[in-house]
């Protein structure tokens, strides 16, 4: 019997991917992870039910939760991770070598330690790289108790708005991030989909909070096809920084990093959403 991993994108509607290898399961306290291996994806996890990484797809995710902001501000030294288990957005923070610090929060050990044993491509950096210090806490509680400008980039890359991620979708913590931001500061956060009700339901509701906290709150986005519809986005907001008024395209080409689905190019055009989107993001 063939074995097929499946999520519902929509009550209606969902993704199967064939699996040739069930390779572990483990609950936790927060949640339940799972890894799997498949012909097309490669090796592939989920958090209860949820995708999450596949080998496949991963580098559009991990280049354009990051690359962005230090196209905008290619100064940034200090950085805080909130999530990101598997370790793929603290590799791309990684590869520049004018960061100083990376501070990653991940609430659950056991994402991180599972990715390292099962998906070295996106974290076996997280033992190789100094400026790494990993955090097994609450985003939340590190935000809040964080001191003030304290960090140049926060990247939130998180589970969607449900169980353990629930709390990094709040006024509380929009309002710790700008606390704890320089002036120059960027906070990146994932910002869930367009398309199915309730992921745009959730969008909406994330963008209306950042834009009454941050000066500067704008929305890109890009193609993953393993999540639902294959369009997802990150919320661009910052005390001061504009994302394509301050774009920085000569200093960034410096860093001479090899990119397979980030560029230049692509960084204004990330920003110019379809109507659709801008209309949902300006309802109230």
């Amino acid at each position: 019997m063939d074995l097929w991993y499946s999520e519902f994108h929509a009550p209606d509607a969902k993704f199967s991917i064939k699996v040739k290898e069930h390779i572990v399961t483990e609950q936790t306290k927060f949640q339940r992870i799972d890894f799997f291996k498949s012909d097309t994806f490669g090796t592939f996890f989920t958090i209860d039910g949820l995708m999450m990484v596949t080998e496949k797809d991963e580098f559009a995710y991990h280049e354009m939760i990051c690359h962005p902001a230090f196209a905008t501000n290619p100064g940034i030294k200090n950085v805080l991770i909130i999530g990101g288990g598997d370790g793929g957005t603290a590799r791309e923070v990684s590869r520049y070598p004018t960061v100083l610090k990376i501070d990653m929060v991940e609430i659950d050990e056991r994402v991180v330690r599972l990715c390292q044993q099962y998906l070295p491509q996106t974290a076996s950096v997280l033992d190789k790289d100094q400026r790494i210090n990993l955090f097994f806490e609450d985003g939340v509680e590190f935000v809040k108790n964080a001191n003030d400008n304290s960090y140049d980039l926060i990247l939130v890359d998180s589970t969607d708005p449900i169980g353990p991620g629930e709390g990094l979708f709040t006024n509380e913590f929009y309002n710790d991030c700008y606390r704890i931001l320089t002036d120059n500061g960027i906070l990146i956060n994932q910002h869930e989909s367009p398309y199915y009700d309730r992921d745009a339901k959730e969008m909406k509701r994330a963008h209306q909070k950042i834009k009454k906290i941050f000066p500067v709150a704008k929305v890109y986005d890009f193609h993953i096809p393993t999540y639902p519809s294959g369009h997802w986005l990150f919320g661009f907001a910052s005390k001061s920084l504009d994302p394509i008024d301050d774009f920085k395209p000569e200093e960034w080409k410096k860093f001479n990093l090899k990119t397979r689905y980030y560029n230049l190019e692509l960084h204004k055009a990330s920003f110019a959403l379809p109507t659709y989107v801008k209309e949902l993001l300006e309802s109230e």
